[in-house]
C-alpha cells in the first residue's frame, strides 16, 4: 500500500507507525513550500491520501482534494496526532 501525507513539516512517529500498518511506501509533502502548495504531485500508486489538517493551509488543501476527486483516490483529513490518524485510517488499512 502506498500513500501520500500532505501537511506538516515533520511525521515522526506517524511515519513509524503507518509502515507497521503495512504501509509499503510513503510521500510526504509538507505544504509549506510555494512549489508543494500549487503543484501537488501524487503518484499513480497512491492508496489513499492522508492531509494533517493543522499544519496545512486552506489553498493547499483544496488542491489536494480536486486532485484526489479527479484521480479517484480515497482521501482522509485527521489531525497530526498517532491517535487521531490512527482512527481515521482503520478504514483504508487492514488490522495486523
Amino acid at each position: 500500500m502506498s500513500i501520500v501525507v500532505i501537511g506538516g513539516d515533520y511525521l515522526g512517529s506517524i511515519e513509524k507507525n503507518l509502515y507497521a500498518m503495512g504501509v509499503k511506501e510513503l510521500v510526504h509533502i509538507s505544504g509549506r513550500k510555494p512549489i508543494d502548495r500549487n503543484k501537488i504531485k501524487i503518484p499513480q500508486s497512491t492508496s489513499f491520501i492522508l492531509v494533517l489538517t493543522d499544519y496545512i493551509n486552506h489553498c493547499t488543501a483544496q488542491n489536494a482534494k480536486a486532485i484526489a476527486k479527479s484521480k479517484d483516490i480515497p482521501m482522509v483529513f485527521a489531525k497530526r496526532s498517532w491517535r487521531s490518524v490512527e482512527e481515521k485510517l482503520k478504514q483504508f488499512v487492514p488490522a495486523q
